[in-house]
């Protein structure tokens, strides 16, 4: 694992497989046991620099940090087959619903979730291995007391800067405009431009081709109240 320079991750244990346990969570035994399109922890570690082999075909992989339930994981896999889109969350519930989902919209071949912890996913990807970051709906911890939560800072920009191919984009779909300032803050000391930002997609149209804009069930519940959904892109 190559480490990162000057800017240092919150305490963070690292995410690995436990010994099966149903009490622990019932939702384990079902991660553990599912296989494709689910990559187990220890299989990701061993998957750096080698992200191209784990699908049914070598292709640009993309990236999206906290896929939830898996509805955009498996939507943009559907639009884009020529991409192998991977999916990261922490939660063993969730995982199989993603996994559910990508079964369910037929991209077994360019689709997979993972678990790990965003914070260690340094140990996952090489340098200039991925071709696309995806975040929606990061939580932005708005108390003060929180800010050593908060994924968007100078440690995830140099990462991000560092694994993605020159030219790829990073996207950031969120419901709190904290979020905009805290990448446009991050992204200062590294290489990337804001290539569009949009405050309320909703009445001014999303800053990304709208064949790409899957609208995730936590962003419709924002919409059904009338709150504002924001989005950026960020080159590399």
């Amino acid at each position: 694992m190559t480490q990162l320079g000057r800017h240092s991750r919150p305490f963070r244990v690292r995410c690995t497989d436990p010994v099966s346990n149903p009490e622990f969570n019932p939702y384990l035994r079902r991660y553990e046991e599912f296989g494709s399109p689910v990559v187990l922890s220890r299989e990701a570690a061993n998957a750096c620099g080698r992200w191209g082999q784990v699908f049914a075909q070598e292709q640009p992989v993309h990236l999206e940090i906290g896929s939830g339930n898996g509805f955009f994981l498996a939507g943009i896999a559907q639009v884009h087959p020529e991409w192998n889109v991977l999916g990261v969350e922490i939660r063993y519930k969730r995982i199989v619903t993603a996994a559910k989902k990508i079964r369910a919209f037929g991209v077994e071949d360019n689709a997979r979730i993972t678990r790990y912890d965003a914070w260690w996913l340094d140990e996952v990807f090489a340098a200039g291995e991925l071709s696309g970051i995806y975040l929606n709906h990061p939580d932005p911890w708005p108390k003060e007391k929180h800010q050593r939560n908060r994924l968007l800072c100078p440690f995830f920009a140099e990462w991000a800067a560092r694994t993605l191919k020159p030219g790829s984009e990073m996207r950031l779909k969120t419901d709190s405009l904290l979020n905009l300032r805290q990448l446009e803050a991050a992204i200062m000391d590294q290489p990337f431009e804001i290539v569009a930002q949009v405050e309320d997609i909703g009445r001014n149209g999303v800053p990304w081709p709208a064949d790409e804009e899957i609208t995730t069930n936590f962003q419709r519940k924002f919409q059904n109240m009338g709150l504002p959904v924001h989005g950026m892109v960020l080159r590399r």
